[in-house]
């Protein structure tokens, strides 16, 4: 009986030892992307620092949640930890919009002050709905794609514009386009059945989603660099003992430095690929910067 309690003992102990927590993670972007690979390697970080007690399961193309939906998921508990881009949320809070404002900070080193100046606002604001920010990546610059030429903000009138966040949709309404709520998923489809005529992305989302199938004129204006932000449930957060919690602070970390770096090394291939696959690229742009600004001033 004696051996019996204590094999009953050393099960009940080597089970505990292995006692594995599982997250699921969302993001609205495909796994082609830059941004969905770091998120990858975060989660292949976290499941080695804890020697398999945290497992994340990354889920791409939003699969699981709608890209606009992934906040609202991770606050409610619905997933412990999401992907989201900070500025599809800043009807809820000014701070959520803040890299994207048009050329406040338009090149790395600017975003990189402007994400460091902005972040004690930003997770204090995530604190108090439950969320605790994780990291940050940025996108590369926004530049303008367009079916037809474009010499400046006047030509976009009366066209259909893709609106992604508060900003866009404004920039539409201000130079009389028609502002089309669209995610990145979905961006093809609505090019491929002439749902839209033009949008602000990154050079990132025009390699990835093909973009250049459908526009041929890509405008690098350096609009802005928004942010993708991952978070967790702060009450999902605090159920994990302090070493995993020390493991997912400490990639987190590490998937931030790599997830900058990547963004601005990938912006200058995804640009010459851009080209190389027939787009006209207009590096300077100087006609249609100058009529933006002076609609942002206005």
């Amino acid at each position: 009986m004696k051996k019996l309690l204590v094999s009953l003992a050393a099960v009940t102990t080597l089970g505990a030892a292995f006692a594995q927590t599982k997250w699921d993670l969302p993001s609205g972007y495909g796994t082609n992307t830059f941004q969905v690979q770091n998120l990858q390697q975060f989660a292949d970080g976290v499941d080695k620092a804890t020697a398999g007690k945290l497992k994340i399961t990354v889920h791409a193309n939003a699969s699981l949640f709608k890209a606009n939906e992934i906040k609202r998921a991770v606050q409610s508990g619905q997933t412990p930890v999401g992907e989201l881009i900070l500025s599809g949320a800043s009807n809820e809070a000014p701070v959520f919009g803040v890299d994207s404002i048009p050329f406040l900070a338009t090149s790395y080193a600017d975003a990189k002050r402007l994400d460091a100046a902005s972040r004690t606002l930003l997770v204090k604001t995530l604190a108090a709905q439950g969320i605790k920010l994780l990291y940050t990546v940025p996108w590369p610059p926004q530049g303008l794609y367009s079916s037809k030429p474009v010499a400046s903000m006047k030509d976009l009138k009366s066209t259909k514009m893709r609106a992604y966040n508060p900003a866009t949709a404004l920039i539409a309404t201000s130079v009389g386009a028609q502002p089309v709520t669209i995610q990145l998923a979905e961006l093809p489809a609505a090019l491929a059945t002439g749902g839209v005529d033009n949008f602000l992305t990154s050079s990132a989302s025009g390699v990835d989603s093909k973009l250049y199938e459908s526009v041929k004129y890509f405008y690098d204006v350096n609009a802005w660099l928004p942010r993708n932000a991952v978070v967790v449930n702060q009450k999902a957060f605090d159920a994990l003992d302090s070493a995993a919690q020390g493991a997912v602070l400490q990639q987190a970390a590490t998937a931030e430095q790599r997830g900058w770096q990547l963004s601005e090394q990938k912006d200058a291939e995804y640009m010459r690929e851009l080209a190389a696959k027939g787009m006209k690229i207009d590096t300077t742009s100087d006609g249609l910067k100058k009529s933006s600004k002076s609609l942002v001033n206005a």
